[in-house]
């Protein structure tokens, strides 16, 4: 919930509230903050805890879908990309039973000599 509220914004509600309420109120102004935010974890908590005893295992596959669009809010798609890219995919078994055969490796390129042209394909271009 306050996952975006660094250091300065948390100085700057305190200066805010010190020109607002004063430095009398300001301190029964915290210990209320305070005792409030605590109440309602409580009561979320304790919401959470009922909710998992009345629902049993169906709460967990209420709690599945809100679990992966939480993964949705912190989605990356270059990361995606570049993990759909260069992850090696597992082995697929072919449909007969037998894993697909592993490719052979790259030939071994080796630099140019100096005056030596690099090879031309003229179908390709």
């Amino acid at each position: 919930m306050f996952e975006n509220i660094g250091w300065v914004e948390i100085l700057i509600i305190v200066v805010a509230g010190l020109f607002i309420l004063g430095p009398e109120r300001l301190p029964s102004a915290a210990a209320w903050l305070g005792k409030t935010v605590r109440q309602v974890r409580e009561y979320a908590s304790g919401a959470r805890e009922q909710l998992k005893q009345e629902m049993g295992p169906e709460f967990e596959q209420l709690r599945k879908p809100l679990e992966d669009l939480r993964e949705l809010r912190n989605f990356d798609p270059k990361r995606a990309v570049a993990k759909h890219l260069f992850d090696d995919p597992e082995p697929v078994a072919k449909t007969n039973g037998y894993p697909t055969p592993p490719t052979p490796p790259a030939p071994e390129q080796r630099p140019l000599a100096p005056g030596e042209r690099p090879p031309y394909d003229p179908d390709a271009t």
